[in-house]
């Protein structure tokens, strides 16, 4: 397979950054897209609702269907997956892109945000593959696809936020787990990392503003390198923890720079990268 083109994808988190990302370049193949994201309406300090992100997929050539999702919630989740197959009539990938973000020793952890963070990244991805799942064993090329590290048990990740790497790697643990459960039924489960950090609105607000932005790269190298891995045979594609420069590369696109937000400027390393700071450290 070379397109996405009439499949359906359920993206969480899709209502801006990489998972909108991902979303308009499935869309340009002419894809569906379930878009299950919490902004119903305009938030003062991030751009983009689920409503915006629908009117951008379709005029990019797909076809698309909001749904306000928190997917901490089951009812909410499942009353999502029954939306997209009434709509859609099926459902072929999911992405779990949806992720709550907080950088801070123990200490200095609320006990709200831990729970914060492993209510939407571990949770709330098991959750939503568990609802899929039925779905996707009907697909004949079906994906799980989770934006989540690489699994590797070096002590300064866990050291210097403890709870945000426990569920990011809960997250690229149920890749592992599911990878393996679901092999010989033919769904593909992999993980997908920026290899450099990427201009979101997460590292606009939190991690650095500009100064960190103009040091990234643009949501669109994590989409076209989710796309390479989507159109991929899922009986021969899973388990794999890949980095977007890895997947790009292999896939014969061998310069980048255009993906930079500046090129003249030199780019962070993304967290949970061999040698990376946290942004912001430097």
């Amino acid at each position: 397979m070379s397109t996405l083109q009439g499949r359906t994808l359920f993206i969480t988190g899709a209502s801006r950054g990489i998972g909108k990302a991902i979303a308009l370049r499935a869309a340009r193949d002419g894809a569906n897209v379930v878009v299950a994201a919490k902004t119903v309406e305009p938030h003062p300090a991030l751009p983009g609702t689920i409503h915006t992100a629908v009117a951008e997929i379709e005029a990019a050539g797909g076809k698309a269907l909001a749904v306000p999702t928190d997917i901490r919630f089951e009812d909410q989740v499942r009353a999502a997956v029954s939306k997209a197959i009434e709509h859609f009539g099926g459902i072929d990938i999911v992405i779990n892109n949806a992720s709550a973000i907080f950088l801070a020793g123990t200490l200095d952890t609320p006990v709200k945000r831990y729970d914060l963070v492993h209510a939407v990244n571990v949770r709330g991805t098991f959750l939503v593959s568990h609802a899929c799942l039925p779905h996707l064993l009907k697909s004949k090329n079906p994906h799980i696809l989770n934006i989540s590290p690489p699994l590797d048990m070096d002590a300064k990740w866990f050291g210097r936020h403890l709870a945000y790497t426990m569920s990011k790697y809960g997250m690229s643990q149920c890749v592992l787990g599911m990878a393996e459960e679901f092999r010989l039924m033919g769904v593909a489960v992999n993980a997908l990392w920026p290899a450099t950090v990427i201009a979101t609105a997460a590292v606009q607000n939190l991690l650095g503003g500009d100064a960190v932005v103009r040091r990234s790269r643009k949501p669109e190298i994590m989409a076209d390198a989710a796309h390479a891995i989507l159109v991929r045979d899922s009986r021969t594609c899973t388990g794999h923890f890949f980095t977007d420069e890895e997947v790009l590369r292999s896939s014969g696109v061998t310069d980048l720079q255009h993906y930079a937000v500046d090129p003249s400027a030199e780019l962070l390393p993304d967290i949970f990268t061999r040698d990376a700071n946290t942004p912001g450290d430097d």
